[in-house]
């Protein structure tokens, strides 16, 4: 009895130890502890939970299997068993099986709101998997029959009626089954490819069987187009569009579809000439006044894109997407004063922050700021997106003893850079799919200190689950560059530069101030050595930007018409993917000339990769009152210096953050006239240019701009500092 005792006391002693290692992130030590119990009480449930936690943590999820098998099956009675152990099927490609060990369990009376988003992550990664089975539909209908046998009305009308009812997985398994009996019915392939495409699911090969079927039904053609648009086809969707238009030209929503594959293949004034067509036939369709903003913001017709996003809104006031593009839009606006920005911002907070306040609920995190905090991530751009280049240094270098990383993906398709994001956190959780509700609910169970937005107003961010508080502490940076406008997030992240003192009223955030720079970057693969001065040997200087189109105005195009006729012979470039078609280039040329500027100065066009084009430049030129962002990390990498106009606070001086960062602040300007005699100055002194450009790589990498494990640091210490004014609230 004695010795029982002594056993177990010692057991418990050195599963205290191993919980503490664990939860300070010494994992090593704590993984040895486990596996020493487990071989004088292998059973032991908690060291099998907390041991198969560990290894999931480490990578190792097989490995961690068994024991979270081995800790169920000892001690049903715990919910946490249960859902790690689905996690763990999840993160073993087990979604089936995933889904049945939480459906049990929600059978056992575990049905909180942290197992119902378990089940919706399991049975978004179940329709995943389908996706990949969908061509064995094709293997068992086999060819067409010699005599094809009609669909039975009751079976159509059943079908109708389902899909009316939004039941698109009945819709789906029916038709599945219906197909099998009958193959050439067009009606019920068609069905089935509508519930794959609402589920989420890839649609393309049934939206293709469709066509065959039905050759002259608009809606079939039109429904291919789109699935065409989604993996990349854009002149296929065109052809396809244009097909159902062919059967009926009247067809709103194939003017649409067509609208944004025009838009996808950078065709803006055929884009912009379908979607007013679409309005035309149908003048309350919101989904087009936003496109047509989307178009019209790109052709940077500013004044023109608002009133669309407003009319827009009008129809359907409850369209968030749309407001998101109208206050990304106001943010290039050559004209507005900040204050008049910063109210449409206000406007948002009223009609989608605000009335989300009564949600709020206490937040019961552990007050110790010096524990091992949690800080959750949430983008959609956790991918091959620019973004790649400022965050991945961060994640990279964040100390995993000291923070516990979670990342919220709203990604539809992942690659190789997707594949990097996974290995540098603790925590990866699909989101694609998951409702608001659900992911603040996800949040608050996953007990996150600390929730950061990356993405802002840009596509697919997930702001109302920010709106909801599902968070302590919570901070915006990097992906927009402004606010977010919801007084429910705490802190902008940023840097005295970006965000001078006294300019606070812009911002409904309070701003966190770092050390200039409030960025870190980590060049592309590939970029290649810098050139020496292109002028040297042309004779003459060579401006240039890789800006997007938006970004240049009536204000930019003025004063880089004075600057090119004060610098005799000098050339400017104008390069992104707003400019790949012949009109765009000249219908931009065009306002140059208005200028003054004869066409042979200009050269305006798209190349991708642009490390040549920034290889030709001698010279950047800086956007305002919206600078450029990644493109002038890029062009000073290159050794390509630029000329900035510090503008608005945030959007209007990154380009000052960035030349602050690298030791430069001379080339930092206050007005339009200061801008051209410093860019000119530059322009007139070449021995100068060309050592300025033989040092600037050197400069930012021994430089803060390129210090990532330092930036690391600084950003750890704000996150402790947050989380810290919090606790003593």
């Amino acid at each position: 009895m004695t010795t029982a005792v002594s056993s177990t006391a010692l057991i418990d002693a050195v599963l205290r130890q191993a919980a503490a290692h664990h939860q300070a992130g010494q994992l090593q030590e704590a993984e040895q502890l486990y596996h020493a119990i487990l071989q004088i009480q292998p059973s032991h449930p908690d060291v099998n939970h907390n041991l198969g936690v560990l290894l999931g943590q480490t990578g190792r999820h097989v490995a961690g299997l068994p024991h979270l098998k081995a800790a169920l099956e000892a001690d049903p009675s715990q919910g946490d068993y249960w859902l790690s152990y689905a996690d763990t099927l999840l993160a073993c490609d087990q979604a089936g099986e995933a889904l049945t060990v939480v459906q049990t369990a929600m059978q056992h009376g575990l049905d909180s709101s942290a197992a119902q988003l378990m089940r919706d992550r399991a049975e978004a990664d179940v329709r995943r998997c389908r996706a990949t089975t969908i061509l064995e539909v094709f293997d068992k209908v086999g060819q067409p029959h010699a005599k094809p046998r009609p669909l039975p009305q009751a079976e159509h009308d059943r079908l109708a009626a389902l899909f009316n009812a939004g039941r698109y997985a009945e819709v789906e398994n029916r038709a599945r089954g219906l197909i099998e009996h009958y193959p050439d019915s067009g009606f019920a392939w068609k069905m089935f490819s509508i519930a794959l495409h609402f589920e989420g699911i890839n649609s393309l090969p049934a939206f293709q069987k469709v066509t065959e079927l039905l050759p002259d039904d608009a809606e079939g053609h039109c429904n291919l187009g789109d699935a065409l648009r989604g993996v990349g086809r854009f002149e296929d969707a065109v052809a396809s569009c244009r097909r159902a238009l062919e059967i009926n030209p009247s067809f709103a929503e194939a003017h649409y579809n067509l609208g944004n594959a025009y838009r996808d293949l950078a065709q803006l004034d055929d884009a912009a000439t379908s979607f007013r067509r679409a309005l035309e036939i149908k003048p309350d369709y919101a989904a087009a006044h936003n496109n047509l903003g989307n178009v019209l913001r790109d052709l940077r017709q500013l004044d023109a894109a608002m009133a669309s996003y407003r009319r827009a809104l009008e129809i359907n006031p409850d369209y968030t997407e749309i407001f998101y593009n109208l206050l990304f839009a106001l943010n290039y606006h050559p004209d507005k004063s900040g204050e008049e920005i910063y109210a449409a911002y206000r406007e948002y907070d009223e009609r989608f922050g605000l009335p989300q306040k009564g949600k709020w609920r206490p937040h019961d995190n552990n007050r110790d700021a010096n524990r091992r905090l949690k800080v959750g991530y949430v983008s959609p751009d956790f991918c091959r997106h620019s973004c790649r280049h400022f965050l991945e240094p961060l994640l990279a270098h964040h100390d995993k003893n000291a923070f516990d990383i979670y990342a919220y993906a709203e990604l539809v398709q992942e690659d190789e850079v997707t594949a990097r994001y996974r290995g540098y956190v603790d925590h990866w959780t699909p989101t694609a799919g998951m409702s608001d509700e659900h992911l603040s609910e996800r949040i608050r169970a996953d007990g996150i200190d600390i929730l950061v937005d990356l993405a802002g107003h840009t596509a697919k961010n997930r702001l109302s689950v920010f709106a909801r508080k599902p968070a302590p502490v919570s901070l915006s940076w990097l992906g927009f560059g402004y606010t977010t406008g919801l007084t429910a997030v705490d802190y902008l992240l940023t840097d005295a530069t970006s965000v001078p003192e006294g300019s606070e009223g812009l911002f409904s955030e309070t701003p966190w101030r770092l050390e200039t720079p409030g960025y870190v970057y980590r060049p592309a693969e590939g970029m290649g050595a810098v050139s020496s001065l292109p002028a040297l040997t042309r004779g003459h200087v060579t401006f240039g930007t890789l800006t997007r189109a938006v970004r240049i105005n009536h204000r930019t195009i003025r004063v880089w018409s004075a600057l090119l006729k004060r610098v005799e012979g000098s050339r400017l470039v104008i390069d992104s993917r707003n400019f790949q078609s012949i009109s765009a280039q000249d219908a931009l040329a065009e306002e140059f000339v208005a200028q003054g500027i004869s066409r042979d100065r200009l050269e305006i066009g798209c190349h991708s990769p642009p490390w040549d084009v920034l290889r030709g430049l001698d010279i950047g030129l800086d956007c305002f009152p919206h600078n450029s962002g990644t493109t002038l990390f890029e062009t000073l990498y290159m050794g390509v210096p630029f000329v900035t106009l510090a503008g608005r606070p945030s959007v209007g001086r990154l380009g000052s953050a960035i030349l602050e960062g690298v030791g430069h602040p001379s080339l930092i300007t206050r007005t339009e006239d200061d801008y051209v005699e410093i860019a000119a100055a530059l322009a007139s002194d070449l021995p100068k240019l060309a050592a300025l450009r033989g040092g600037l790589r050197q400069e930012m990498e021994t430089g803060p701009l390129m210090d990532e494990a330092g930036f690391a640091r600084k950003v750890e210490t704000a996150y402790r500092e947050m989380f810290g004014k919090w606790a003593k609230a």
